[in-house]
């Protein structure tokens, strides 16, 4: 990769994992020198997620990762619903057994993680990311890597506490047990009850 790509790279996986926040300001300089790079690849970089949606450029101000509304993130996890239902649905045909196993191991790992929600976020993306690679349909699996820049101005995640982890590692389970008996209804199902109980917890965090 070129210094820009690499600048580009290194500054996302800063952004996913939460070294830089929606609404921070991101001073070439200041970048720079935190990622031990050169101004110039890091300009680059910024120009890049300015053209993703990630980064705005405000007047006398600069680069400030940008915040979603809450009317944004309700138009987000709509399309997540969607994504993720269908995702579930396909997986519930296309799963073979040992990528089901891996899937429980990911989840029980999540509930595991009660007392680290930056590793019990990073293992909740994995899931995922799992369940849509399960889908065996790269056209699916391109619509979600899309929809992820929008996830990085979430912020914070919400697997903060022990009992936000228990729900999830419960709804997981509930859409694992659909994967099993090979039922898409109901993996579509639970998939879309995850995500709007998800939301629901996010617009109370937002709201705070």
């Amino acid at each position: 990769m070129s210094q820009g790509e690499t600048a580009y790279e290194r500054l996302l996986a800063a952004i996913r994992d939460g070294e830089f926040q929606p609404g921070d300001r991101l001073r070439e300089i200041d970048v720079a020198a935190r990622l031990s790079l050169s101004r110039t690849p890091v300009r680059e970089a910024l120009r890049k997620l300015e053209s993703d949606g990630i980064v705005e450029h405000r007047p006398r101000i600069g680069a400030v990762i940008r915040s979603l509304s809450q009317t944004e993130v309700v138009e987000l996890y709509e399309m997540r619903l969607v994504l993720e239902r269908t995702a579930a649905e396909m997986a519930a045909r296309h799963a073979s057994p040992a990528e089901i196993d891996a899937l429980e191991g990911l989840n029980e790992e999540i509930g595991a993680a009660t007392d680290d929600a930056a590793r019990a976020s990073a293992l909740n993306q994995k899931f995922h990311r799992s369940i849509y690679l399960a889908t065996r349909n790269r056209f699916l699996l391109e619509s979600a890597r899309a929809l992820n820049n929008a996830l990085l101005l979430l912020g914070p995640t919400t697997l903060a506490d022990e009992a936000r982890i228990t729900v999830v590692y419960d709804q997981h389970r509930e859409i694992l047990e659909a994967l099993r008996a090979g039922d898409a209804p109901k993996a579509g199902a639970a998939a879309e009850a995850h995500l709007n109980t998800s939301l629901r917890h996010r617009l109370k965090v937002l709201q705070k």
